[in-house]
């Protein structure tokens, strides 16, 4: 679900920001704006959108690895996510408004944009398929102690691509 108050954060940053991110200092400026209106927020460790499969096992297409920040803070402001390991159920209306926000940034040429485009696939499935859920997670540390499985989801699914990928990989901790 997406409320009126959220269209209008959106909308208004909009306003302020443009339409249009052509250069990756403009992506910088827009995202340095959005964290300084999350209050104690730092880029997480990792951060993914992923969806439950038939066996009810949240994947991801996509996981970030200290990488790619604008997106991260474009789901923390949609999500009003404060900071630390955290994951929220992610309905429709969330995920278009985050999809909004973030549309902009693919006018930049000089960036690939892979959360644009697995958050335009996810929101095709939520749309297809009622039955479908969507969890946005944030990992914070890979040491912290988690007691939120979907966060141990997330965890679990970047040390073993990175252990697949022969990459260094973070501790499961």
């Amino acid at each position: 679900m997406s409320s009126a108050k959220d269209e209008s954060t959106v909308t208004a940053l909009l306003d302020e920001f443009g339409n249009r991110w052509e250069t990756p200092e403009k992506i910088a400026a827009v995202r340095e704006r959005l964290i300084a209106d999350l209050p104690g927020w730092k880029l997480p460790a990792a951060y993914g959108l992923g969806i439950y499969d038939v066996s009810g096992e949240l994947v991801f297409g996509l996981k970030n690895v200290g990488e790619h920040p604008l997106p991260a803070a474009v789901m923390a402001t949609v999500l009003r996510h404060k900071g630390g390991s955290k994951s929220y159920q992610v309905y429709q209306g969330a995920l278009e408004q985050a999809i909004r926000l973030l549309q902009p940034a693919a006018a930049c040429t000089a960036y690939d944009h892979p959360n644009l485009a697995e958050w335009r696939r996810i929101l095709k499935l939520l749309k297809a398929d009622p039955q479908v859920e969507a969890k946005m997670v944030f990992v914070a540390d890979f040491e912290d102690w988690r007691d939120d499985d979907d966060v141990d989801d997330l965890c679990e699914a970047v040390y073993y691509a990175a252990k697949s990928t022969r990459k260094a990989k973070p501790d499961r901790g």
